[in-house]
């Protein structure tokens, strides 16, 4: 297991690289102090997941995110020292796949990256019927992807699980904390800002305006639920 940290504070690297150490068998601990450095390391050392800093001098955890995902899926968590719901929304619409605020205990820092990597080795979810359409959507459970009118879409890994589930529910509510559960683990119950977030993407791909939906309504207060096709 090979984990990048970055930032530009060495005491934070160097803290961090500790935890891992003394708690995970195996593991190889790289630092980069600066968004340039993480880069460099990302493309040419392969690390399995990245710890990045938000707020860096110079080029900042943000830019630094929207570069790594130019090129690479490398799961990323955001660490920052601000508990603003406003930049964990950002850092997820730039592609992260989680948040933890400083300063932080080092035993939460390790299961949030257990987590995350679970859910990137999970295999995607199945089911024994071959495939399920609505209006000009189609979503192959065999080939564990998704087309709108024959175009595959670029879905991610989380993307195609919350899909997934709101699909194989068509036609009823599924709940905020069951979704959550579902697609990133009972450890994210509360955080409701991450459903928002996927599902915005969802439509964005589907193509769906969430005030006159055709594929996913939001049912105020509760969850969402998955249009059911007619017939």
């Amino acid at each position: 297991m090979r984990i990048l940290v970055v930032d530009d504070a060495p005491d934070v690297v160097e803290s961090v690289a500790l935890g891992f150490t003394l708690q995970w068998r195996d593991v190889e601990v790289l630092g980069a102090g600066s968004g340039e450095e993480a880069l460099d390391l990302v493309e040419t050392r392969h690390p399995d997941i990245v710890l990045l800093d938000v707020g860096m001098p110079g080029m900042d955890g943000f830019a630094t995110l929207k570069e790594i995902r130019a090129f690479s899926d490398v799961p990323v968590v955001m660490l920052t020292a601000r508990d603003d719901a406003m930049d964990k929304v950002k850092g997820l619409e730039l592609g992260a796949d989680d948040y933890v605020t400083k300063p932080f205990n080092h035993l939460e820092l390790i299961a949030r990256v257990r987590a995350v990597l679970r859910r990137h080795e999970m295999p995607p979810p199945t089911s024994r019927a071959p495939s399920f359409r609505a209006l000009d959507l189609e979503v192959d459970f065999a080939a564990h992807e998704a087309r709108l009118r024959g175009e595959r879409l670029p879905l991610t890994p989380t993307e195609y699980k919350l899909l997934y589930h709101l699909v194989r529910n068509a036609g009823h509510v599924l709940q905020h904390g069951t979704l959550l559960a579902k697609v990133w683990g009972r450890e994210y119950l509360d955080e409701v800002d991450y459903l928002r977030v996927y599902v915005r993407r969802l439509r964005d791909k589907l193509g769906d305006d969430p005030e006159h939906p055709r594929f996913i309504a939001t049912e105020r207060g509760l969850g969402y639920r998955f249009i059911a096709p007619p017939g």
